[in-house]
């Protein structure tokens, strides 16, 4: 793990060898501009100045047997452009109809085409806890996510060491804020699990090759101990894609390119949420990892 030697002392982040590398680097100079506009200090004021957070994240994923977290976004670096006619308000609204419990937006510009605008408008709109999904780098990012309403931020434990991962997950806590820490890799898991992290994402999706292999999740989530909440991430598109997962023993997968693809017809998309999960028994979910302990 190697401390990137191009960012300034401000930020602490890690190299990869894969995209997130270029994400982080152009992360760093938007964080810069911003700070010259809102200092830190100030950003932190104001969102311990914020309304509570009215919807929980952990809450929503803990009401259901198995949840879905259904995710708007423009474009990937793995897919390119996803959709033309990108509407995240439409798109939400129709997740909410079709039983999402979470709804995951995309705010990175450069490499998605997202904004904080689209968090905000799809805030107001939809009665939904929102995972602001995005590159964290700096604890500034953390106080802008309360600030726009956000129910939960990513951490990446690829691009964050341990010490700043943990103080990380601190601040968010402090906020009201659940932080979903992701990994691809036992490494990342383990530190995950050292970080105390009690929502682990586990990313499908080697940023390597982008190759999607959903034998990631069978392999790292019976590794994670009991009372924590295992979300399964990219490449799940169908109900046996979420089955695989689900006798896993994860508590929720995020589902993104699959539903935006069906943008074009709400109903579609309010269908095909709805047929993920119908498989799935009301009872707690199994697995080799007993997570009867995530309730409490």
């Amino acid at each position: 793990m190697n401390t990137n030697p191009i960012a300034d002392q401000n930020f602490q982040t890690v190299t990869t060898g894969t995209i997130l590398d270029r994400i982080v680097l152009k992360k760093h100079e938007r964080v810069r501009a911003r700070l010259e506009h809102r200092s830190l200090k100030d950003l932190e004021k104001a969102a311990h100045e914020s309304p509570p957070v009215e919807k929980d994240f952990t809450q929503a994923l803990l009401a259901n047997t198995l949840s879905i977290i259904a995710e708007v976004k423009r474009a990937s670096p793995s897919k390119g452009l996803i959709t033309e006619d990108y509407r995240p308000v439409d798109q939400a609204q129709a997740y909410a109809r079709g039983g999402a419990a979470a709804v995951s937006v995309l705010t990175e510009q450069d490499f998605f085409l997202g904004s904080d605008r689209h968090l905000t408008d799809v805030r107001a709109a939809v009665p939904l806890p929102i995972l602001r999904k995005d590159f964290i780098i700096d604890e500034s990012q953390i106080y802008e996510s309360r600030i726009l309403g956000a129910s939960a931020i990513l951490l990446i434990a690829a691009i964050l060491p341990d010490d700043i991962l943990k103080r990380y997950i601190r601040i968010a806590t402090g906020l009201g804020l659940s932080a979903l820490l992701e990994v691809h890799t036992m490494d990342e898991l383990l530190r995950a699990i050292d970080a105390d992290a009690k929502l682990i994402g586990i990313n499908n999706r080697d940023l390597n090759t982008f190759h999607v292999d959903l034998a990631t999740t069978e392999r790292l989530a019976p590794m994670i101990p009991a009372g924590r909440i295992v979300v399964s991430e990219s490449g799940i598109s169908s109900p046996s894609d979420v089955s695989r997962c689900y006798r896993s023993g994860v508590r929720a997968v995020l589902i993104g390119e699959s539903l935006m693809r069906e943008s074009s017809d709400p109903n579609r998309v309010e269908e095909k949420i709805r047929s993920m999960t119908e498989f799935i028994p009301v009872r707690e979910a199994p697995g080799p990892a007993d997570r009867k302990d995530d309730t409490k």
